[in-house]
């Protein structure tokens, strides 16, 4: 049995929507605005479903969220919210869903002083996981431990998406993600 993501995809995930996110995206590093935001928003999603759930619906979330763009979905209507409510290419969470909306704000306020998203992630790195979290509680809605971790580990600014013996591993210390420095 495995006891790892990366000994799940080299085992029985061989071939699922696992092996494409394992591969060539989970802990590489993100350097768009909107697509890291997109991560945290899955990454809220997840909370409570398996990952696979959200990997099978994730190109639909692209499209129901408007790519992610971040100053469109901050400005999301009562409308847009209830036609993402009846959407069943989604989580169909108001909770999870108003969060989305909100965290958008915040990170257009973020972008304003730092000039993006990225930038003060950077400036704010390196922290701790439990420094992280107290930071995101602060800043973001529904971003508990699970949900900070498995964000900034996924984005390269925490170790651990991969064993050092997984053949991705190497890939992405190529990419020099944040928590290498």
């Amino acid at each position: 049995m495995a006891t790892t993501y990366c000994g799940f995809v080299l085992g029985k995930g061989k071939g699922t929507v696992h092996q494409h996110y394992h591969d060539n995206e989970y802990g590489f590093p993100i350097d768009e605005d909107n697509l890291l935001f997109a991560r945290l928003v899955l990454e809220i999603n997840q909370a409570g479903l398996s990952w696979e759930t959200i990997l099978k619906k994730k190109e639909h979330f692209f499209k129901a969220f408007d790519g992610f763009e971040i100053k469109k979905v901050a400005r999301y209507t009562e409308n847009k919210k209830n036609k993402l409510l009846k959407d069943a290419g989604i989580i169909r969470n108001r909770l999870k869903i108003d969060a989305a909306i909100h965290n958008a704000q915040c990170i257009l306020e973020i972008q304003k002083e730092y000039g993006s998203f990225k930038k003060w992630l950077d400036e704010l790195h390196p922290k701790t996981k439990e420094e992280w979290v107290k930071i995101f509680k602060k800043t973001f809605r529904f971003t508990g431990g699970e949900i900070v971790n498995e964000f900034l580990m996924s984005t390269g600014y925490l170790p651990g998406a991969h064993t050092e013996t997984c053949p991705v591993f190497k890939k992405i210390i190529k990419h020099k993600p944040a928590w290498l420095k």
